[in-house]
């Protein structure tokens, strides 16, 4: 079931792979998430893309990786900021061809699964979850650090009623006592910590191999037409990120931020500090564009092949990797 669903959302569309661009654009729609309160909220808020791109961007919210995915092969999305990898590598690895042209951001310590407190399982008797009924975005992060979880732990996946389920609605569940252990991120995690416990912390996690980063995705067609374009918008973000990393705008920043994300200023105040924005030096380094986004992405389709959730991992991810307009934004 976990097989049908991610295949037919990762081919949903990719007969109808985004038509040929105008030559010159008048506007274009980004995918993006609420409740994930990133500093490109606050070029976004202030209009500044639209200045600097010369073009009126829709700005769309998206629950899930996996329906970014379809909105690209679709033609309806031309760019995703902050798409995870995992819902990323399910697409690319089904044939949509769609590239990563930056790191969005990394955050270990918020993407989780939650027990319910009432089962007291920890990390010391994990075996436990065997059979038990869990609530998981299929094809995203989560999904990946699921997986990857419970494979550390030993826990049959296969004893386990898994059932597909958006953060929010997976925490509204949980809530209600309605599963055993919950999967997901940002507010979301956040209300589901309210009614259970992790059984493994961010750092505990990068230990046995789990990263969890984000990325910002758009079409093969839409970056060989619009190089230029897209550039821009990287730089736009890149600037966001590097004035939030230099910690002396805060206070500016954060309610703008808060409220783009339709958070409450603390939440999003808490959220964030979980949250890391690489620089584009370090994007463009070993770590990770040059090298480790690309291996990780082989590691993640591995993972997902064995788990039957995907057909087959491609020879290589190094061709769903396009550096050129980030270096371009870079000089």
């Amino acid at each position: 079931m976990i097989k049908k669903y991610l295949l037919t959302t990762a081919y949903a569309g990719i007969a109808a792979i985004t038509a040929t661009q105008a030559a010159a654009l008048d506007e274009i729609t980004v995918a993006y998430f609420l409740e994930w309160p990133m500093p490109f909220q606050y070029a976004k808020a202030n209009g500044t893309y639209e200045e600097e791109l010369g073009v009126k961007i829709n700005w769309v919210s998206f629950d899930t990786g996996t329906a970014m995915s379809a909105a690209m092969a679709s033609g309806d999305v031309q760019i995703a900021v902050s798409q995870g990898v995992p819902p990323f590598v399910v697409t690319t690895s089904a044939g949509q061809d769609i590239q990563i042209v930056d790191v969005a951001v990394s955050y270990s310590d918020n993407d989780n699964c939650v027990v319910a407190e009432a089962l007291e399982i920890d990390k010391t008797n994990a075996g436990e979850l065997s059979g038990k009924k869990v609530g998981v975005p299929i094809g995203t992060a989560a999904h990946y650090g699921f997986l990857s979880q419970m494979g550390h732990f030993g826990v049959d996946i296969g004893s386990m009623e898994i059932v597909d389920m958006a953060p929010a609605d997976g925490a509204a569940a949980f809530a209600q006592g309605n599963l055993d252990m919950v999967c997901g991120w940002g507010g979301a995690l956040r209300r589901m910590t309210e009614h259970g416990n992790i059984l493994l912390t961010g750092a505990e996690k990068e230990e046995i191999g789990i990263l969890v980063f984000d990325v910002t995705s758009a079409p093969a067609g839409f970056i060989e037409e619009e190089p230029e374009l897209l550039s821009k918008f990287l730089k736009v973000t890149a600037d966001a990120n590097a004035k939030w990393n230099a910690g002396d705008s805060k206070d500016e920043m954060l309610p703008v931020i808060a409220k783009d994300a339709g958070m409450d200023p603390a939440d999003a105040e808490a959220t964030i500090a979980t949250f890391t924005f690489p620089s584009v030096d370090d994007q463009l380094s070993e770590k990770w564009l040059a090298g480790g986004a690309q291996d990780f992405m082989q590691g993640v389709a591995n993972v997902f092949v064995t788990a039957g959730s995907i057909e087959s991992a491609l020879d290589s991810y190094d061709g769903a990797v396009n550096a050129g307009p980030l270096t371009a934004a870079q000089n």
